[in-house]
């Protein structure tokens, strides 16, 4: 008696190649986050107004959120197309090599916006505003 499955869903293909795409963009998009960190970085040593380093730190932010989904759609994909519809498959793919490096830059580049999140993004004080009578 033989048993058969269907190999994988039409939505994760479809999910799987959207990732592909996603993901091939990554390299440039890792080095316009390292541009927008030089930026920030040297906004920072030239002592900059409160304004441009937060606008050089929400640059930086968006920069990285941008590079940290690229390299999640390839580490989606890394992991193979049946992963998408089984978690047991995703766990399979995170201990081969490949998974592991992918999943380790992801992590790496959470962290990192993470930090400048919490250090890397002044507030800039509000106006006070005087009550009208």
């Amino acid at each position: 008696m033989a048993f058969f499955r269907p190999s994988v869903s039409r939505e994760a293909e479809v999910r799987y190649h959207a990732d592909q795409e996603v993901g091939k963009g990554f390299p440039e998009l890792l080095e316009k986050a390292r541009l927008a960190e030089a930026g920030l970085r040297r906004a920072q040593a030239d002592l900059a107004p409160v304004q441009e380093l937060r606008a050089a730190g929400l640059a930086f932010d968006r920069a990285l959120t941008e590079a940290l989904r690229a390299a999640e759609a390839n580490q989606r994909a890394t992991f193979g197309i049946k992963s998408y519809d089984d978690r047991i498959r995703r766990r399979k793919g995170k201990a081969t090599p490949r998974g592991a490096e992918w999943t380790a830059e992801v992590n790496r580049l959470r962290t990192l916006r993470e930090q400048n999140r919490l250090t890397g993004i002044p507030r800039v004080p509000r106006p006070a505003v005087t009550a009208a009578r």
